[in-house]
């Protein structure tokens, strides 16, 4: 009686090609990570870049910036029915990690910011103490203020 071979695949080698796959995916799957939280860095400062284009289109037909008696609030609550839909058809009213974007202005100044990541402000909006240096800190707050981004990061990301 012959016996036949049987044909599949043994556990080692079953085993080796699951490791092959873990090292791999031990290696994508922080650069995915960092990726992502870059992209929505990215769309966070065009949402803000495009309201303040909005407030400066704002400020050429009214002489002032929209106001808001220079406090710290949400987008929506004071600036969204001043520059929509005029302005901008729709105001972003969330930073790409879901959380609000605020604003702080008077008539001739204003700021737009982020919390970025840890969806937490560094300091108030008002404060000087965002001229700072350039940082490749993910946590970092962006902010815009009078048509120049003042704090965002930059350069290759840490966590």
């Amino acid at each position: 009686i012959a016996m036949r071979r049987q044909k599949g695949f043994t556990l080692i080698e079953l085993l080796i090609v699951v490791a092959i796959i873990g090292i791999i995916a031990a290696i994508a799957i922080p650069n995915l990570l960092n990726a992502i939280n870059r992209s929505r860095q990215k769309r966070t400062m065009a949402d803000i870049r495009t309201i303040g284009t909005a407030a400066e289109a704002y400020a050429v037909d009214w002489s002032f910036y929209p106001n808001n008696n220079d406090t710290d609030e949400a987008i929506t609550a004071t600036w969204g029915t001043l520059i929509a839909p005029i302005y901008v058809k729709k105001v972003p009213d969330a930073d790409g990690w879901r959380y609000p974007i605020y604003v702080r202005s008077q008539s001739r100044f204003y700021t737009v910011a982020s919390a970025a990541r840890d969806k937490v402000f560094e300091t108030s909006l008002g404060s000087t103490t965002y001229s700072r240096p350039p940082t490749t800190d993910m946590d970092c707050d962006i902010l815009y203020s009078n048509g120049t981004f003042m704090s965002y990061p930059e350069g290759v990301l840490t966590d």
